[in-house]
This record gives C-alpha cells, sequence and structure tokens, in this order.
C-alpha cells in the first residue's frame, strides 16, 4: 500500500470518527464537520485527492454506499406511520416534488442565469433531500413523531425518484434533434415505466426471500448480516441495468419490504447496520467534499449565490406551501417542512456525472451546474443544520427541551420518586405492563403507559416519548436487565438504570452479566426489597435545595438518606450509580432528590454544598 492510501485511510477514518465524537460531546451537526474537514483536507490544503487514490472505482463505490444508506433507511419506513402523516407524506413525494422542479428550473433560468437545458436538470436535481445528511439530524433532534416521519419518508422517498428524474431530464437533453417526440413516447417513457416496475419488484421480491430464509431457520446467525447487504447491493446492481437511479428504488423498497413484513430476528442486525451506515456517511461526506476540485469552487459567483437564496427562501417554502394547500398540516409544520431541506451526497454525485455529459454536450452554461448544486449543499447543510433543533424548540414541535426520564415499574415508592421529580422540573413517564398501579399515578398527575417494554409495541411507544434516561424498577431483577439490554441501543447503555439486584458486592453477582443489564441505580445494596420497605416504614422521597457550605457526602454513612438523583436547573439531571467512576459533587442551585425518612422529611429542604 503506497504512502497516500495510507494517508487516505488516516485522514478520512480517524477524521470521520473525530468529527463525529465532537458533534456528539458538544452537540453539534455532525455532518457540518464533516462537510468543513472534507473541504479543508481537499481543496483547502490540497492533502487529499480520493478519485486520484481510488482511480475509476472511486464513483462506483460512492454508489454503492449510497445504495446501503438509502436501503438502511427504507428499513426506517413503517406504513404504521401513515395512520398520523400519510396525507403529509402523500402531499411532499407526489405535489411537492414537481412543483419544486418547475420552481427550482425557473430560479435556475430566471436568476442564475443558466440556459433551460442546464436550468431543468439543476431544478431535478435539487429537489430531493438526501437522507444521507436528514437521518443524522433526526438522530440528534427529538422532535415529534409525525414530523420526523414528514422527513424521513421525504428524504427516502425522494432520492430515488430524484435520481431518476434528473436522469430523465438528461436523457432527454441529449437527444438529437431529429428523434422529435417519437423517440420520448417509444423510448425513454416507457424505459423509465419499466425500470420502476423492475426495481419495486425486485425490492419486494428480495424482501420476501429473506423472510422465508429467516423463519424456516435457513439462514445461521452469522450470515444474515452480509445477506441484507449483498442483497441490497445485489438489487442496486440488478436495478441500475435499467436505468439510472432504479438501482436505489430496488435497494428502498428492499428496506422498506423487510420493514413492513415483520421480518422475524431483525431488531440487532438493524443494530449494527445502523452503526456501519454512520461510518459509511462519514466516509461519504469527506471524500466528495475531499474531492471536489478549485476550479469549482472558483466558479461561485454572485449569480449563484443569488440562486442558492432563492431554492432555500423561496423554492421550497412555496413549493411546500402550494403542494398543502387544503391539508391537515399546521402552520407550524408547513413552516418546518418549508424551511428544513438539506441537500446531500446523492445530489452530489448526480450534479457531477450529469453537468459533464451536458458540458460534453455542448450546452452553454451547463459547467455551472456543478457549482451551483454545490452552493445548495453546502448552504443548506449549514443553515438547516444548525438551526433544525432551535426552529423545532421554537415552533413546539419537540417532544421535550429537557431530558427526561422514563421509570418501568409502578410501584408505591416509584409513583412517589416520579411525583416529586415533576415538581421539581423534570418530565417523568410512569410505564407498567399492568394499568392497577398506574391509576393512582394518573390521579396524582403523573404521565403514564401502559405498555410491555420487551414488546415491539412497547418500544415503539417509548419512542413517542419524551424519555432520555430509564430507570427499571420492577421486584424482578432478570426482568429489570432485560428492559435495559433491550432498550440500551435506544437510550445509550450509559443511561440505562435498574434497581440493584440485591448484593452488596457487584463482582459476586451470579446474574445477568454487565452487557445483559444497566447501571445498578443507586448503591448495591439498594434493592427494590429495602426501598419498598422503607417506603412502608414511611420513607419518602425529598426534593433537597443545595445550598453553601461543605456537603460530606451523598448518602450518609448511618444510611439516614439516600440520594438517586441530582438535578441541575436548566441544565438536566444525572442517575446516581455505584458503578460510574466518577462522580461530580454537587454545586449551588443543584436540587437532590433524596429518600429520607418521614420524621425528616419536613425538617430537611436544604443541604450544604461542596466548597
Amino acid at each position: 500500500m503506497n504512502q497516500g492510501a495510507i494517508l487516505l485511510v488516516f485522514l478520512v477514518f480517524c477524521g470521520g470518527m473525530a468529527a463525529q465524537w465532537i458533534a456528539w460531546r458538544f452537540r453539534l451537526p455532525a455532518i457540518v464537520l464533516l462537510f468543513g474537514l472534507g473541504l479543508l483536507l481537499g481543496p483547502g490544503l490540497d492533502v487529499l485527492h480520493p478519485s486520484e487514490l481510488i482511480g475509476p472505482l472511486f464513483h462506483p463505490i460512492v454508489s454503492l454506499a449510497v445504495a446501503l444508506i438509502v436501503f438502511e433507511g427504507g428499513m426506517a419506513l413503517d406504513f404504521r406511520q401513515w395512520r398520523e402523516a400519510g396525507e403529509g407524506i402523500l402531499r411532499l413525494t407526489l405535489l411537492a416534488l414537481p412543483i419544486n422542479w418547475v420552481l427550482g428550473s425557473a430560479a435556475a433560468h430566471y436568476v442564475g442565469g443558466l440556459t433551460w437545458g442546464p436550468a431543468c436538470l439543476f431544478g431535478s436535481i435539487v429537489v430531493v433531500t438526501g437522507p444521507t445528511v436528514v437521518l443524522p439530524l433526526l438522530r440528534q433532534a427529538k422532535l415529534q413523531p409525525r414530523i420526523a416521519s414528514f422527513l424521513r419518508w421525504e428524504a427516502i422517498l425522494n432520492d430515488p425518484v430524484g435520481a431518476i428524474l434528473a436522469a430523465l431530464v438528461l436523457e432527454i437533453l441529449l437527444m438529437r434533434p431529429d428523434e422529435g417526440t417519437g423517440a420520448f413516447v417509444i423510448g425513454i417513457l416507457p424505459q423509465v415505466i419499466i425500470s420502476l416496475i423492475v426495481s419495486i419488484g425486485l425490492g419486494i421480491s428480495g424482501g420476501w426471500a429473506v423472510r422465508q430464509l429467516f423463519v424456516r431457520d435457513l439462514m445461521p446467525e452469522q450470515l444474515k448480516m452480509p445477506l441484507l447487504l449483498t442483497l441490497a447491493l445485489a438489487l442496486y446492481a440488478l436495478g441500475s441495468l435499467f436505468m439510472d437511479g432504479a438501482g436505489l428504488m430496488a435497494a428502498t423498497v428492499f428496506g422498506m419490504a423487510l420493514a413492513n413484513m415483520r421480518v422475524p430476528g431483525l431488531g440487532e442486525l438493524q443494530r449494527m447496520k445502523e452503526s456501519l451506515v454512520v461510518l459509511i456517511v462519514s466516509l461519504l461526506f469527506i471524500l466528495l467534499t475531499a474531492d471536489l476540485q478549485r476550479v469549482v469552487l472558483e466558479r461561485l459567483s454572485w449569480s449563484i449565490f443569488a440562486l442558492t437564496c432563492a431554492v432555500i427562501f423561496v423554492v421550497r417554502p412555496l413549493g411546500i406551501y402550494l403542494s398543502t394547500i387544503g391539508s391537515a398540516l399546521s402552520w407550524s409544520d408547513r413552516i418546518f417542512l418549508g424551511w428544513i431541506a438539506p441537500r446531500g451526497i446523492v445530489a452530489a454525485a448526480v450534479a457531477g456525472v450529469s453537468g459533464i455529459r451536458l458540458s460534453e454536450a455542448g450546452f452553454v452554461s451547463a459547467e455551472f451546474v456543478m457549482p451551483a448544486v454545490f452552493a445548495v449543499i453546502a448552504a443548506t447543510m449549514l443553515l438547516h443544520g444548525f438551526s433544525l433543533t432551535p426552529l423545532a424548540r421554537r415552533l413546539h414541535l419537540t417532544l421535550s427541551n429537557v431530558p427526561a426520564l422514563a421509570i418501568v415499574g409502578a410501584s408505591a415508592w416509584s409513583r412517589n420518586l416520579a411525583e416529586v421529580m415533576i415538581r421539581s422540573g423534570t418530565p417523568v413517564t410512569l410505564v407498567d405492563t399492568a394499568a392497577r398501579g398506574l391509576v393512582p399515578a394518573r390521579r396524582a398527575g403523573v404521565p403514564v403507559l401502559h405498555a410491555e417494554m420487551l414488546s415491539e409495541a412497547g418500544a415503539e411507544s417509548l419512542e413517542e416519548l419524551p424519555a432520555d434516561y430509564l430507570i427499571a424498577a420492577t421486584p424482578d431483577a432478570i426482568y429489570n436487565g432485560m428492559v435495559c439490554a433491550h432498550l440500551a441501543p435506544h437510550f445509550g447503555r450509559a443511561r440505562v438504570y435498574q434497581v440493584s439486584p440485591g448484593i452488596r458486592r457487584l463482582d459476586q453477582y451470579r446474574g445477568l452479566s454487565r452487557d445483559a443489564r444497566g447501571k445498578v441505580l443507586g448503591q448495591p445494596e439498594w434493592n427494590f426489597t429495602l426501598l419498598d420497605t422503607l417506603f412502608a416504614d414511611g420513607w419518602r422521597f425529598q426534593a433537597l435545595n443545595v445550598t453553601a457550605g461543605t456537603f460530606e457526602t451523598y448518602a450518609r454513612p448511618d444510611g439516614s438518606r439516600l440520594v438517586l438523583v441530582t438535578i441541575r436547573p436548566g441544565v438536566g439531571f444525572s442517575i446516581q450509580s455505584a458503578e460510574d467512576a466518577q462522580q461530580e459533587p454537587p454545586v449551588v442551585g443543584d436540587v437532590l432528590i433524596a429518600f429520607v425518612p418521614s420524621a425528616s422529611a419536613t425538617d430537611m429542604s436544604e443541604v450544604p454544598a461542596s466548597s
């Protein structure tokens, strides 16, 4: 391996992971950091040239990677979402796309100064909102399920449709003048129809085949993930033989078929695939951005700047307004959808190939298609990446603006814990399989969820709640561990806790392994029986305000105070666990949620803080 290839691998992989971690740590849009890193390494410092290092295989590799991304996105499209978001999804995919194409083409001609041919191609490219950009943003934001469904479905469905539209426009533009409309009716139009039918058929057939193999136990576990990835790539390749863009349609439909055919055993595989897609997206953004030539950037002009502004501030909002007239979408939904429309990798890839073919065919201003599309991609990623969450909060389209907690198990003491935390300003939802324990909680004003957390329906219901942390607090330690292990991929393994299994030393626990349970709530000896007994003896949870002074310890040596949660108003909260390596001491202004005897509950409203 030559030094250039080694440098490529090091910069792309290490840089991509570093950008992802920084974005997670400081709550920044990862796509913006990846985009900036690619610009820095490529056109900026001129140290990374992926197409030169990889050669002619660069663009095919990019296309296959995009196929895996849309396949994974297709698995997130559940038809049960149509009950709440069906009308909006249809309008965004069937009405908004052609309207945006017409408006975008007109803007490219009258504002950007492109001739009609390249203008129509530009309009067909920028109609797509790429899943490579939208899906990572949705993972970071806590949007309401309905508005998140709009963005998810539009991005994933419009991506292959937009690619096919761009291919269709390109073929029409490259027709010889003597061919006339007959060539379109006889040749191109039937090819498009056949390609769509074949790609949809390939995707559904692939999903059906996988289901048969999995249901009949004809595929070993270690081959299931390779099978899915291989089929996604194979279906993409077969679809692409018929028409550019049809392969993306086949891969998307394949993912949708798996999601809606209820193929067993996909839960763990999907989590692994999501991690793989995060890596692929990181690599693609850096590679494609670094591969931009400086000559493309030099073609950026005031007319392209004006065109970019027109697409962002006029074309998209007007297209959404026209396509949603008479719909049930609220004004908040329409404003949000009219603004949030980041373009991604597919738009860049299509623009690169199509612009070159038009330039070679002699179209005037075709060389400006790629820089114009690049300007839209860059501007939308920056503007929409940083504004998505603040705008959603402003329009009240988020689940919660502060960290929230879900408690599984509606016992007397867990209901008391939920009530005290809610009074302290922390959203809490109490979850149980039995309605009997939820009735008094509902009467006390605690939000409740009657569901089984180990079921598919229960997990889906929990995703619609404003929950960032989870405490499993049932009397069954094994069940608590199973709930934490099942929901750890959703919350993050560091944010799922369970009541102690009831052993003083965790290293001697012979129950579930650490990977199959959550972190211990409080100290190892604070098991369910202890908490339940103390509650019966009159202990209650109390919100203690931390004041200046010296705070000796969270849990007093004599056991007269059991601190479970530390709330920092306006910031969030932390759950105490003996398994945390370091725990920050409370500071002035914090609120401790402590379990205290009833006799002292009225006397302990304040505790001193560490100096």
